[in-house]
């Protein structure tokens, strides 16, 4: 299978005052085109600087990040903000939706900023995959947080990134809400063949993926 992002030797440690405080050691990571992986780890561990360097969304101190066959490190800020567009989805815990916007809206905004027309059947086929139609001209205040947490993970993938990026995305979430957007990560990987890596805390959100990663103290293990 293709591997879609490596990521080799990527360290990283913060300065506070005369402190070091390493948060990655020299980790080194592959995930293969549409699998659903899960990184779990305790608070502090240093999962979300992981994902930030894997997104494109911070620099490692050293190492090398590749997306789909292309070295993010060497980019400059425009080049990456041009990749990001067409390369990663994102998915957060506080959903990012637009509150001006409908869901339809806030869906097809990954392409509008791209100068790229949306396939409205396409879009209405993904609400339906994600038990979301029902939401379609819906505005965020009108939704429930699990729905939308769905419309996030449809804006996430209707450009057809390489890679998507879900970071602690049931965070906000009840149970039974959170259980349904697991279901409905792994449902995109398997349908779209998207790779998604989902950071958690939740071991039981992490058994919907395919693969777990454990990182403790800056150091990945499978």
């Amino acid at each position: 299978m293709e591997v879609i992002l490596r990521a080799e030797g990527i360290s990283k440690t913060y300065h506070a005052g005369s402190v070091d405080v390493p948060a990655l050691k020299k980790c080194s990571v592959t995930f293969k085109k549409g699998e659903f992986a899960a990184i779990i780890g305790k608070s502090g561990s240093g999962k979300s600087t992981l994902l930030r360097i894997l997104g494109t969304m911070d620099q490692p101190d050293g190492g090398v990040v590749e997306i789909d066959g292309e070295n993010v490190i060497k980019m400059n800020d425009k080049q990456l903000s041009a990749f990001r567009r067409r390369k990663i989805g994102f998915v957060y815990q506080d959903y990012s939706l637009f509150p001006e916007f409908t869901a339809y809206e806030n869906i097809i905004m990954p392409l509008a900023l791209d100068n790229k027309d949306a396939v409205e059947s396409e879009v209405d086929e993904l609400l339906e995959h994600l038990e979301i139609a029902h939401c379609k001209d819906k505005f965020p205040s009108q939704m429930s947080g699990g729905e939308q947490q769905r419309v996030a993970i449809a804006r996430a993938i209707i450009a057809h990134p390489a890679v998507i990026f879900a970071d602690e995305p049931t965070g906000n979430l009840d149970a039974g809400s959170a259980e349904i957007v697991a279901k409905m990560l792994s449902l995109a990987s398997q349908k779209y063949n998207q790779t998604i890596i989902m950071v958690t805390h939740d071991k039981q959100m992490a058994d919907y993926a395919d693969r777990i990663l454990t990182i403790t103290d800056g150091n990945v293990t499978e």
